[in-house]
């Protein structure tokens, strides 16, 4: 039997891989680092199955991947050659890729800790509900036409997103106002499309959702840092430092993260700044829903009548960032443009999971679900604050989420570094200002996955993370 020196193969039956990837690998590397050359005449299958010791047809599938990357040819008699070298797809990166995010969050599809700040409570969420009316769902949707579906979303969850918001946030809007998304952040990248706000400026909350700041400047918006304080932002101070801006981002049920709610007189005025500087707010409603003290103030866009508002919202601190479903309501003059940006530059849709959260709208089980949230919440934040009582002043800001201010000095996003090593995540604060001179050190902690049997654990170890500072 000829041997073939150049066809250094090992199979590794208990490998990952089947056989024939590792032939049809093994021989493109020989290829692409010489070893084999343009021309050469490759041993027949019967030959090379005999000397690596496998089947007839492990060769030939290897042989026929590689044909079909068009770097062999079958020339019948004349046998199998070589006829190209694997292209170049770019050069190997000299650094590590970064994950996305990496100075903000620890990480993504994580387990969610302690004091961890974004999250729903993970023992609260109704698995076994969801899961009856998303298998029901799949069902339904595997009898529907085999059409692509509205971008804009399902008619029945926008019918029923509606219905909800109506009754919950006070907003009156028609289906065909609504544009499911995924997340806010999808929500927002929509809005930006449909403004054309490249090259614009953009009044943001100082301090505000790093990540909006973020998207902006990647949407190359110029952000305006506007101060906030208890009636919401400073709208008479928003108009001195940018009275060319066009665009408005708030939170105005509760301001993320220091959880004012916007008064109705600054309400006013920011309305009355939006109609007549022909210009636009985008409300995100962020934990909205989720105020304990009180009453859940009203949405923005439901005191909206020059139609200049553009609510956004999501079911991701609710339910769970997993469900993937958000929402964008268009004021009236605007709903045409949202749709057609859907269409043309919108994701697809898992239908299922949109008609499992309109069963949920519709039977009544959501409100339920807030309900029960809203006093889960409250009782694990009076129990936080119960266990720092004697060492720490903590102020609750926005929903089920606490403040612990730090001295000057303390670097919070140090300490957020370390944390996740004690076992806890809370997130730091001064990434929220963007005017260095204002940013403030300071822990946000969470008391969404606070449990009863592990809220001891979790304040022990906020003791040690804050005891070692120079970390």
């Amino acid at each position: 039997m000829p041997s073939y020196a150049h066809f250094i193969i090992k199979p590794d039956r208990r490998a990952a891989t089947s056989l024939s990837h590792q032939v049809c690998d093994n021989i493109r590397t020989a290829i692409d680092d010489g070893r084999i050359e343009i021309g050469a005449r490759l041993p027949s299958v019967r030959d090379l199955a005999s000397q690596l010791g496998v089947a007839r047809g492990t060769v030939q599938a290897a042989y026929d991947a590689l044909m079909s990357e068009l770097l062999l040819s079958a020339a019948g008699s004349a046998g199998t050659r070589v006829i190209a070298k694997p292209p170049v797809h770019g050069s190997k990166p000299t650094e590590p890729i970064v994950r996305p995010l990496s100075t903000m969050l620890r990480g993504f599809s994580l387990t969610a800790l302690p004091f961890q700040t974004g999250v729903p409570a993970q023992d609260a969420f109704p698995t076994k509900l969801w899961t009856s009316l998303l298998g029901r769902a799949v069902r339904d949707d595997a009898m529907t036409p085999t059409t692509y579906p509205d971008p804009r979303g399902h008619p029945e969850l926008r019918a029923q997103i509606a219905a909800y918001l109506a009754i919950a946030r006070g907003i009156r809007c028609t289906p065909d106002q609504v544009i499911v998304t995924v997340c806010y952040r999808a929500g927002l990248a929509l809005a930006l499309q449909v403004l054309a706000a490249s090259g614009q400026r953009a009044w943001m909350e100082e301090p505000g959702y790093p990540i909006t700041r973020m998207g902006l400047e990647m949407a190359r918006v110029s952000p305006v840092a506007v101060p906030v304080d208890s009636e919401g932002i400073e709208v008479a101070v928003g108009m001195a430092l940018a009275p060319d801006a066009s665009i408005a981002i708030v939170t105005p049920g509760q301001h993320s993260p220091l959880g004012a709610t916007m008064s109705y007189t600054r309400r006013q005025m920011l309305l009355d700044w939006a109609d007549a500087a022909n210009g636009w707010i985008i409300e995100d409603d962020y934990l909205g829903e989720l105020q304990l003290g009180a009453r859940a103030a009203p949405a923005l866009a439901s005191g909206d009548t020059a139609g200049r508002v553009i609510h956004v919202g999501s079911f991701s601190k609710t339910l769970k960032p997993g469900v993937g479903i958000g929402f964008v309501v268009a004021p009236m003059a605007l709903a045409n443009r949202f749709g057609e940006a859907a269409a043309t530059l919108g994701p697809n849709f898992f239908a299922p999971s949109q008609l499992a959260i309109a069963q949920l709208l519709a039977e009544g089980h959501y409100l339920r679900h807030l309900r029960n949230m809203k006093r889960l919440y409250a009782e694990r934040l009076s129990a936080l604050h119960r266990a720092l009582a004697t060492d720490y002043s903590i102020e609750t800001v926005a929903g089920p989420i606490a403040l612990l201010r730090l001295p000057e000095g303390i670097d919070d996003m140090a300490l957020a570094r370390r944390a996740p090593e004690l076992g806890i995540a809370p997130s730091p604060l001064s990434p929220w200002f963007q005017d260095a001179a204002h940013r403030t050190p300071g822990l946000l902690l969470s008391a969404t996955n606070l449990r009863p049997n592990r809220i001891a654990d979790a304040v022990a170890a906020l003791r040690t993370l804050l005891a070692d500072r120079t970390s």
